[in-house]
């Protein structure tokens, strides 16, 4: 698993974040797990929780099977 391809995923994911006044931002990955921050309007929202695991967790195990979890900090 190497950063650089989660982050091409997350590009992707933030074209839509970007759109509602949002963004997200790789902290870390650590035993297969990625560390995001949801920002702007994202990171207030209270549909945070239902976008992290259902569209941010979700295309990341989809593109990248070793992902086992997302969470946010």
């Amino acid at each position: 698993m190497v950063k650089e391809e989660v982050e091409k995923v997350l590009d992707n994911i933030r074209v839509g974040l970007k759109r509602d006044g949002g963004d997200i931002e790789l902290i870390d990955i650590k035993d297969n797990v990625v560390y995001v921050k949801l920002k702007g309007a994202c990171g207030t929202c209270p549909m945070s929780t239902f976008t992290l695991k259902n569209w941010v967790e979700a295309n990341l195990k989809r593109e990248i099977p070793e992902i086992n979890a997302v969470q946010a900090v």
